[in-house]
């Protein structure tokens, strides 16, 4: 009897994903969308990272947000009351990541038409969504100080696939042991080129900085 090949199922499963990816991308660039894929663990602080960037951003960038999580509509709700943009909900039912034809799914609907970057906020995990090609421009992801510094050695493809990580909740460094010079250079272990971006959600602090790079990168994709 033939053995259960797991391990090709795996590859195959994700070899479509990524031409599906890519096909998504290509669709996006053809619109003048750029998509930004945005991770994190639960309670890091990115629905309020993300109000904040987007109150610093709406007037420079037209801009909608899909918020993915395995039930409920709070953060999307949150979203749209703080920023007033487009904002929707995307159930999982149950799949603890996006995949590119999810993602695909959720952009149908969103009225695309007078929109320059969609924020898809993915669901709250360190290990899936990092494997799924979600047909972004960018990935980035954010780790927040109660975590601890070590994230970057435990989960290493999370780090690796990510563009920027913004390092939030910085007010309560001096109540935890996470040392910001180590995490960057755990960070760099797996990704040199990743920018590290200490923030504060809370207040406002480091937010201008991620704000420009996300300017910046949206402008540089628009002129390829």
């Amino acid at each position: 009897m033939d053995k259960v090949r797991v391990i090709e199922i795996k590859k195959s499963v994700f070899a479509e994903n990524e031409k599906d990816a890519d096909e998504l991308r290509k669709d996006l660039k053809d619109r003048g969308v750029f998509l930004l894929n945005l991770m994190s663990s639960p309670g890091s602080g990115k629905t309020t990272t993300l109000i904040r960037t987007i109150n610093l951003l709406k007037d420079k960038l037209r801009i909608a947000v899909m918020e993915a999580d395995i039930d409920s509509d709070v953060d999307a709700i949150k979203i749209k009351e703080a920023t007033g943009i487009q904002s929707i909900q995307l159930h999982t039912g149950g799949m603890c990541h996006l995949d590119a034809e999810m993602t695909r799914q959720g952009l149908e609907g969103l009225d695309l038409t007078d929109v320059d970057l969609v924020v898809l906020e993915n669901v709250g995990n360190l290990v899936c969504p990092a494997e799924f090609d979600t047909g972004s421009v960018c990935n980035a992801m954010i780790l927040s100080v109660p975590e601890g510094d070590d994230k970057p050695l435990k989960y290493p493809l999370m780090f690796s696939v990510c563009d920027v990580v913004v390092i939030n909740k910085t007010d309560v460094l001096p109540y935890f042991d996470f040392d910001l010079d180590k995490c960057q250079e755990y960070i760099h272990m797996r990704n040199p080129k990743a920018r590290v971006i200490p923030v504060c959600a809370k207040t406002g602090e480091g937010i201008d900085a991620f704000a420009g790079w996300l300017l910046e990168e949206v402008n540089i994709w628009k002129q390829e």
